[in-house]
């Protein structure tokens, strides 16, 4: 890792949601929906973010994107502080970070033509100088995503899923960015046609040599797709490193829970019994003092409630934020 690029880094990110009651406009709360995150993305890498839903992982996305502010912490993109960045700046920034959403069916606009869809970040971004240029690009990426160039002027309601999920793809790459985060891209598809997009989005990494963020609650789609993997519990991050290490020896008690919470394919391997998580995930508006992990942690001590674990170095490139550790 010593050797790669850092291409995006978190620096200590934070963010904080003011919950409001309907009735009388007053302030009911703070959802703490991620904090204190540091994590590093390196160039050409997929980094896959897991954890249960709630945990945090699209809203570091977005954060990580600058589309959310934070409340506290900063992105550094290429060596840019996104923070510091004017609005003309963080414009002609954009063109190096996409998104895709994980519903094919409400990312697009059902009201404009997939061959529009594809176009609107050129026009906007005044990539292309004619309309017949611009046709041009938008034929190659839909041919590249695996759609054919002829079905451009449809609607997206004449496609499939999966193939929305390829439009979608081809339009984050209209302004050949260098980093994508995918929120989700294939949980709403069917198993087979999510082989298909997770196929393409190698290829087009290869290819283009693309920095993906893989956010997914599939640990198999994670391990699949991930250089690395970034586990997150109530917004932060318990372990994080490379995916194979983490698969076969996880350190942090919730990683070892997680991976045995993954049924098993073969009916007839019976898995030993082994001690599963108990109780709810704590509520991110009141969160528990010291580990957020620790009340539904079976090895949680005193020290665990008085204090947060930090992030760190447990062996070479493995960061776990355990006391126990």
């Amino acid at each position: 890792m010593e050797n790669k690029k850092i291409l995006v880094e978190a620096k200590n990110l934070t963010k904080e949601f003011t919950t409001v009651s309907s009735s009388w406009g007053k302030s009911k709360g703070i959802v703490h929906a991620v904090t204190d995150v540091n994590l590093q993305v390196y160039e050409g890498e997929t980094l896959g973010v897991v954890g249960e839903s709630g945990c945090g992982k699209s809203t570091l996305g977005r954060l990580l994107l600058h589309l959310l502010q934070p409340t506290r912490g900063d992105v550094i993109f290429d060596g840019q502080n996104l923070g510091e960045l004017k609005e003309a700046e963080m414009r002609n920034m954009r063109k190096q970070m996409q998104m895709v959403f994980q519903d094919p069916y409400a990312s697009l606009n059902p009201r404009l033509k997939i061959r529009d869809i594809v176009a609107e970040p050129l026009t906007t971004h005044n990539i292309t100088k004619s309309k017949e240029e611009e046709t041009a690009l938008v034929e190659d990426l839909l041919r590249k995503c695996g759609i054919r160039p002829e079905f451009m002027y449809r609607y997206p309601h004449q496609f499939s899923g999966g193939q929305r999920q390829r439009v979608s793809i081809a339009r984050a790459l209209a302004l050949n960015p260098r980093l994508i985060v995918c929120d989700e891209p294939v949980s709403a598809l069917d198993v087979s046609i999510q082989s298909q997009i997770l196929n393409l989005l190698g290829d087009l990494q290869a290819e283009r040599n693309l920095t993906y963020i893989f956010i997914s609650h599939d640990l198999s789609v994670v391990r699949y797709l991930s250089d690395r993997v970034c586990v997150m519990f109530l917004g932060k991050i318990c372990e994080l490193g490379i995916t194979r290490e983490i698969y076969a020896d996880p350190i942090h008690p919730y990683t070892k829970f997680l991976l045995e919470a993954v049924p098993l394919p073969d009916p007839e391997k019976k898995k030993e019994a082994k001690d599963m998580l108990t109780g709810e995930i704590p509520s991110p508006v009141n969160p528990p003092s010291g580990c957020h992990f620790r009340t539904r942690c079976p090895f949680a001590t005193e020290r665990c409630a008085a204090e947060a674990p930090e992030l760190k170095e447990a062996a070479p490139h493995r960061y776990v934020a355990c006391h126990l550790v």
